[in-house]
């Protein structure tokens, strides 16, 4: 009667450990598509045998624990990848419109400058023509509109940078607050001897999306605690206590703050990642840069067309008679540090009478002489410390522009391409597969029906037994 028992109780664990089979296939299919699952699978063992005269006689079969399928070199590669997919990303939105800022079309900053020299040119065909002057002074006009016009575009692209890095971090701070409580929470599971799966696979989630946003960098300890910081090494996450990130505003400058331990650290370029490290390295450097340029090259054409103006001559609307000294443009040299010159041109005077055409003490009605070694700075004078006129100056900046567009463009794909053939690579490892889930259901049912038969005939068994004894 005894060796019934056992295999009624053998049966009976075949019979539990199938259907938790069958459970276990049934939540992989139920997951098939969630984002981050990581598939399943029953680890099975066999009840440990027990002795039964001269031999061993096994007592069923048991779930001893449920594992998911990872693969951490898989997953450490895809993380690598989404924080060079991330920085790429962060500098995308920026350079398309810089792109469409500095364009090569007829309509740009480069066009308004060839007009205005255009305006001198047409001068020196009658010098003391008002229509003339006034279209001189105008194209000046226009051109100083033109400048602040890009530096206003250049402000805009950056207060965009900086308004999208200030609705990031908030994202930023709650998912680093829920990778301290699933730390917490597999910790809680896993000191019982389970597994924390679904937990397990919520965070590597979240790490995937903090990897692409700020380049983060991941350890875990002896207690399955995973460890987040910053690629400069400092703490995001430890343990169950997560830091925050903070965005300090100063005038039209945003900065990014991390407050540890009650510490506050500002952050540098150069302790950032992923998207973040994107928009502020094209924001801090390459506009910054673009910008200083602008500035540069209003300053060396108001200076230039300014030294020989200054020099030249034009009747006194007051007396009537020759002058000089006077400036074309408002002087740009000593502006203070933080006023960019490409904002503050302007023509130096509203009466057209000013414009300092002639180039003798004379000022007679023919004489051109200024206006044509104005006219010739277009193509003679170089800008700065370069061997470039003006146009060919700010096609550079143009070309600077382009080149870095083609060269986000093609490394954004090549990042993306990289991140979806390790995301197939991941997915083929473990993601669920619904033809394999079917094989395994079809397995385990067959085994619940043959434990489910096998205790109909211990059943009958017992009952004949007792029978008999009657």
């Amino acid at each position: 009667m005894a060796g019934l028992f056992d295999a009624l109780n053998a049966g009976r664990t075949s019979l539990s450990t199938n259907q938790k089979a069958i459970e276990i296939v049934g939540n992989n299919v139920a997951n098939v598509n969630t984002e981050g699952y990581s598939r399943q699978d029953a680890e099975l063992r066999q009840v440990p045998a027990v002795n039964f005269g001269d031999f061993f006689i096994g007592q069923g079969v048991t779930v001893s624990d449920v594992s998911r399928d990872y693969n951490s070199f898989i997953t450490r590669q895809l993380q690598e990848n989404f924080i060079s997919y991330g920085e790429e990303s962060g500098k995308s939105n920026a350079l398309t419109e810089l792109e469409r800022l500095f364009n090569v079309s007829d309509e740009n900053l480069a066009s308004e400058i060839d007009k205005f020299f255009d305006a001198w040119q047409e001068l020196t065909t009658n010098p003391s023509g008002q229509v003339e002057r006034d279209i001189v002074m105008q194209r000046g006009q226009l051109l100083g509109d033109a400048f602040a016009q890009m530096t206003d575009n250049l402000s805009t692209i950056v207060e965009n940078i900086n308004t999208e890095l200030i609705g990031a971090v908030e994202t930023v701070n709650e998912q680093l607050d829920e990778i301290a409580k699933l730390n917490d929470r597999i910790q809680l599971i896993e000191a019982n001897g389970q597994t924390a799966n679904a937990s397990r696979d919520q965070r590597d989630l979240v790490v995937q999306k903090l990897s692409e946003t700020l380049g983060v960098q991941t350890y875990t300890d002896n207690k399955g605690m995973l460890a987040v910081h910053l690629p400069g090494g400092l703490p995001l996450v430890q343990g169950n206590v997560a830091m925050s990130i903070n965005t300090v505003t100063s005038g039209t400058d945003v900065t990014l703050e991390l407050e540890v331990a009650g510490i506050t650290r500002e952050l540098s370029n150069s302790q950032l990642g992923g998207k973040f490290k994107g928009m502020v390295e094209i924001r801090d450097d390459f506009i910054s840069g673009l910008q200083d340029d602008l500035d540069t090259l209003a300053i060396d054409l108001t200076s230039a067309v300014n030294n020989l103006h200054v020099n030249g001559y034009y009747t006194d609307p007051a007396t009537g008679t020759p002058a000089t000294g006077q400036l074309f443009f408002n002087d740009l040299t000593a502006l203070p540090p933080d006023v960019h010159a490409s904002r503050s041109i302007a023509v130096a005077f509203t009466d057209s009478r000013y414009v300092a055409a002639a180039g003798q003490s004379t000022a007679s009605p023919g004489d051109n002489e200024n206006a044509l070694l104005i006219a010739a700075l277009e193509t003679t004078h170089t800008v700065a410390s370069t061997s470039d006129n003006f146009d060919a100056y700010f096609s550079k900046m143009v070309s600077t522009v382009g080149i870095e567009a083609n060269r986000n463009d093609l490394a954004l794909n090549g990042a993306k391409d990289a991140t979806v053939q390790l995301q197939n690579l991941r997915d083929g490892f473990s993601g669920v597969s619904l033809e394999e889930e079917m094989i395994d259901l079809i397995q385990f049912q067959r085994g619940f029906e043959s434990s489910a038969k096998f205790l109909s005939t211990v059943d009958e068994m017992m009952n004949a037994l007792l029978n008999l004894k009657v």
